[in-house]
């Protein structure tokens, strides 16, 4: 089969390539330049909103793109890469389209700002603004290309696999002081994977000069202690040097030799953008210097000097590149906005809807036997059978496997996971789908995305939600927004498993609940099941459904006796938003979640006892999304309410249960909206300050007695 450099006359031992192609690669940089200025112009006319340039750095991806495979390499592209995007076969006016927030801007429908790139027809995954998150998607993505290699059968589920494919990652050189660098670097170094790191160094992150970001002012010579990994610096703005260097590094990672990592020096003409001003920051004689190493300059005295072309004829293409993007600017400017009722679309999978009877087999279980078993034994039995049944799901995370070095697995009973919900995984599956990661919960998150990319199902464990913040960046602005910045052209169904809560006397650092952070969060699901049955129906709906599930496991109800339950069998499913009435009741309604359905339902029970309030007790079971139908109707029959939860009272789930029913139930209220909870502070490790914090049986009972009038 033809490669790209067959297709371009690139000769890999050539220094000088030829007429045909400097000319080619001087219009793809003239072109991108002259939608730079395009969009400078309609910045100031209010028709483009925002303005960033990527001016200076054309020559080394221009050089750089005569060995790529767009639709066969996979690319996370920054926004100064506007020539690479173009070079990959994104158009002059696609990309206007995007500065315009035109619907039919292919890359984000008018969702992200300029210079977000992402299409699907040539493995660009959808950009977005945070620095650096990029770096561990790319090794995700080639990660599934790894495990696709030693596993035929996932060849068959892996976006566009090749044998010989690369992952391209670009960023600026202040990008580098993000830590997600260097856990990027770290796993692609550890797993020996083909990506290639392109660092366009600039010398600038907006007005912060290189020698302030980077000790020594050079973060090349910062790497070289990394096996495995090919470092080649060179002059960003000279055509030739950079392609000399790109062909180096490529070679290197298509003939798996590790990671790369290509260091151009080039020029920022323009300032950073346009809500910045370099004049500000950058004296005459520096910016005078830049205008002398520009990279469109270079090329064009190249083009004269080698005899490939006149000053006319150079002159006559830059006018002809000019009169396009001219007419590819006025064509996207006829182009409407999105529809504003378009506003919630793709927010979710507009396809699989896990809140669907196609998820609810609750009532029809397939039980194997009547022996009660734990919720991690159910949760275990989950994971084995979805393994089992999609080859596309792998399980990673810090602890999970049973032993990374496997010859110990003959002589030890193995670890899986700290709570052991994930033990016998590895031993059944192989370490190819089950397997530790480093201590890096950014690390774990972002690959996973990066995994989701290429079509694999990730299920990813952090051990507690106490420590999961160093990912909450890849949670939050990646992970929950792939699918919605990309206008559903590339989704992240990744669960994410987390233990959380307290009753444990685990302190401050092991007992925090924080799920209204992750509610609060568009595109995320929310679940927290409170028995080992539903654990088992809520995570296979997860694991099955599009989106990206954050799945809460309490530490305390792990291994309890009262929330026990029978092994349901491989086709017992819980759609997400379907509360539970776990105690029906007349005289009044609680509505809990977590560790709190037991102590709400104990509560209920000695106020009937001893009162007669006949109270009726909600299980959430999902948070996002909310059962507001069962809520509403219970309500509507008991005409009080209380919620209880774990977290803290303020800002807490309750919060937003109790405004709910205020705005859609107060015909029918007999009286406030009660809300038990946490106090507002951390859960402390002492015995008696945690039982003083955190909410009681009695609690609940003496909130149902005052609901109730006593």
């Amino acid at each position: 089969m033809a490669t790209r450099e067959d297709e371009l006359g690139t000769d890999l031992e050539s220094d000088l390539p030829g007429r045909k192609k400097l000319l080619a690669w001087y219009r793809t940089m003239v072109t991108a330049r002259a939608i730079d200025d395009r969009e400078v112009k309609l910045f100031r006319q209010g028709k483009v909103f925002f303005l960033i340039a990527g001016a200076g750095h054309e020559a080394v991806q221009v050089a750089l793109s005569d060995f790529l495979r767009p639709g066969s390499d996979w690319f996370y592209l920054y926004y100064r890469d506007r020539a690479l995007a173009l070079s990959l076969g994104v158009s002059p006016m696609e990309q206007l389209l995007q500065g315009m927030g035109a619907e039919a801007d292919p890359a984000s429908g008018g969702r992200q700002m300029p210079a977000h790139y992402g299409d699907a027809r040539f493995n660009i995954v959808s950009a977005s603004s945070p620095t650096g998150t990029q770096f561990l998607h790319a090794v995700g993505t080639a990660e599934a290309g790894l495990r696709a290699t030693v596993a035929p059968e996932l060849q068959r589920h892996v976006r566009s696999f090749a044998e010989d494919e690369i992952v391209v990652c670009t960023a600026g050189d202040g990008t580098t002081s993000e830590g997600e660098f260097w856990e990027a670097l770290n796993s692609a170094c550890n797993l020996k994977l083909p990506v290639l790191f392109v660092i366009e160094d600039n010398g600038y992150a907006i007005s912060v000069p290189v020698e302030v970001q980077t000790a020594g002012g050079n973060v090349s010579r910062l790497l070289t202690g990394f096996p495995d990994l090919k470092i080649v610096e060179c002059d960003g703005t000279d055509l030739l040097e950079s392609h000399r260097a790109a062909r180096e590094v490529v070679r290197w990672c298509r003939e798996r030799r590790g990671p790369a990592l290509l260091h151009a020096h080039t020029t920022r003409p323009y300032s950073h953008s346009g809500s910045d001003d370099e004049s500000a920051y950058r004296s005459p004689a520096e910016r005078a210097a830049q205008d002398r190493r520009d990279p469109i300059r270079k090329a064009r005295r190249l083009l004269i000097d080698k005899g490939m072309a006149t000053a006319e004829e150079l002159d006559r293409l830059e006018a002809d590149v000019g009169a396009a993007v001219a007419a590819a600017s006025d064509q996207a400017l006829e182009y409407p906005q999105p529809a504003p009722d378009t506003a919630m679309k793709w927010l979710y999978s507009e396809t699989v809807d896990p809140t669907g009877a196609d998820f609810d087999t609750e009532d029809r279980p397939a039980f194997r036997d009547d022996r009660p078993l734990t919720m991690v034994d159910l949760l275990n039995r989950c994971l084995r059978e979805e393994m089992e049944r999609d080859p596309r799901i792998v399980v990673f995370g810090q602890d999970v496997a049973d032993a990374s070095r496997e010859d110990a697995l003959q002589e030890v009973k193995g670890k899986g996971g700290v709570f052991k919900v994930t033990h016998g995984l590895q031993g059944r599956f192989g370490s190819n789908r089950v397997y530790n990661s480093p201590l890096a919960e950014a690390n774990i998150i972002g690959r996973a995305v990066g995994m989701a990319a290429r079509g694999l199902r990730p299920v990813v464990e952090i051990q507690f939600i106490d420590y999961i913040w160093p990912g909450f960046m890849q949670i939050r602005n990646e992970l929950a927004t792939m699918r919605y910045r990309s206008a559903g052209a590339w989704a992240a169904p990744v669960v994410v498993r987390v233990t959380y809560g307290g009753y444990i006397k685990g302190g401050i650092y092991h007992s925090q609940t924080g799920a209204t952070l992750f509610t609060h969060t568009a595109g995320l699901r929310v679940v927290l099941p409170s028995s080992a049955l539903d654990a088992n129906g809520l995570l296979r709906t997860a694991i099955r459904c599009d989106d990206p599930v954050i799945f809460l496991e309490h530490k305390h109800l792990y291994r309890q006796v009262h929330n026990k339950g029978a092994d349901p069998g491989p086709g017992y499913m819980i759609p997400l938003g379907k509360a539970k009435v776990v105690r029906p009741g007349r005289d009044l309604t609680v509505v809990t979640c977590g560790a709190m359905v037991k102590r709400s339902m104990d509560a209920a029970r000695v106020a009937e006892q001893r009162h007669g309030i006949s109270t009726e007790v909600i299980d959430l079971r999902s948070l996002s999304p909310l059962d507001m139908e069962t809520i509403g109707d219970s309500v509507r029959r008991t005409n009080k309410v209380m919620v209880a939860h774990e977290d803290a009272l303020s800002w807490g789930i309750g919060s937003e249960v109790a405004a709910r029913i205020a705005d859609e139930l107060f015909p029918w209220l007999d009286g406030p909206v009660r809300r038990v909870a946490a106090l507002d502070t951390w859960v402390a490790y002492s015995p008696r300050l945690e039982e003083a914090i955190l909410p009681q049986k009695d609690d609940v009972l003496e909130g149902i007695l005052g609901l109730a009038g006593y």
